[in-house]
């Protein structure tokens, strides 16, 4: 039986999630944005371990943390072929998006204790779905579903990238980025790509097997469509 699953990668800001999402709801199938679940646990490390010693999350005890995300429990929920992150029953979607664990997530995510829970727990649930899934994040075709049979590798530039996160925050009305706002975005970008590709566990790269669609000049409606119509082929019927 054909794994169906489509696995999309790429940098920080390249639209994975965004264009995960709307895939997902073109083809009818689920979708799983694995970042989500990552911010779960640190959510959850937060409210339950502290802040002290979060700093680079590799001060939180490993033990700890996976301890605490297997008794509260942190899963993932399938809610209208969306897989929503939970904490003890809460549905947290909405909490994870904080500055407060946007700042701490990296760290916990670099923790390989972490990394292999949250790969197991998406296993299991894109496994225990009958239909498609739909995952995004930076290591899905290469470590999580290596065999998966559409593995997409979405990247921008730098500057595209952070423009497009500065508009989504609101900056910029009437299509006005302030110059020097944007370099910094666009510095601490590029400053997150090398992080990500040289880091110790599961470096992002693109799998050797991977669609490379470079997005820079693409709206979100062409690089969905580029990627519906490869998951036609790959996935007929």
């Amino acid at each position: 039986m054909t794994l169906r699953v489509i696995a999309i990668d790429g940098p920080a800001a390249s639209g994975k999630s965004s264009t995960a999402a709307a895939v997902a709801r073109r083809l009818g199938w689920a979708h799983l944005d694995s970042g989500a679940l990552y911010r779960a646990i640190t959510l959850a490390a937060l409210d339950n371990v502290g802040e002290q010693g979060a700093g680079s999350g590799e001060q939180w005890s490993a033990v700890r943390i996976v301890a605490l995300a297997e008794e509260l429990p942190v899963r993932l929920v399938l809610v209208d072929e969306v897989f929503r992150p939970e904490v003890a029953g809460v549905d947290v979607e909405q909490a994870i998006r904080s500055e407060r664990v946007t700042h701490r997530v990296s760290g916990l995510a670099a923790i390989p204790e972490v990394r292999h829970w949250v790969n197991v727990r998406q296993r299991e649930a894109v496994l225990g779905h009958p239909g498609g899934v739909v995952v995004d994040g930076r290591d899905i075709g290469t470590v999580v579903f290596p065999d998966a049979p559409l593995k997409v590798f979405l990247t921008a530039s730098p500057e595209e990238r952070a423009r497009r996160r500065l508009a989504q925050a609101g900056e910029g009305a009437a299509g006005q980025i302030d110059p020097e706002r944007l370099r910094r975005e666009t510095e601490a970008l590029a400053a997150r790509d090398r992080a990500d590709a040289t880091r110790r566990v599961a470096p992002l790269r693109a799998a050797a097997d991977a669609v490379r669609l470079d997005t820079t000049r693409l709206s979100l409606d062409d690089q969905v469509g580029r990627v519906v119509a490869l998951a036609r082929q790959r996935f007929p019927g």
